[in-house]
């Protein structure tokens, strides 16, 4: 969940937010509307689930592109999303 705290630096972090979504949303090569965005004292933290580091790295590389001047840190995961290689076998 977002927190909405005023840092005086920036938009207010709810059009901060959605500015942000806008851009990973709208942007073909990006396409991401799973990501979740804090505002943080030192800077941005992007939350969410990604299928590949290329993604993962191509949103960040956005994100502080628009905003060079806010520190963005990634707590973006990578997911499978590839039929696994082998059988599961359960207990």
């Amino acid at each position: 969940m977002t927190q909405h705290r005023d840092t005086g630096v920036g938009p207010p972090d709810e059009y901060l937010e959605a500015e942000i979504h806008r851009l990973l949303a709208e942007d073909p090569s990006v396409a991401e509307q799973g990501i979740t965005v804090v505002r943080r004292e030192n800077g941005l933290v992007l939350y969410g689930e990604v299928e590949s580091r290329h993604r993962r790295e191509e949103i960040l590389r956005r994100v502080s592109e628009r905003f060079p001047d806010l520190p963005v840190t990634s707590e973006i995961g990578v997911i499978r999303a590839q039929a696994p290689t082998e059988i599961e076998q359960l207990p």
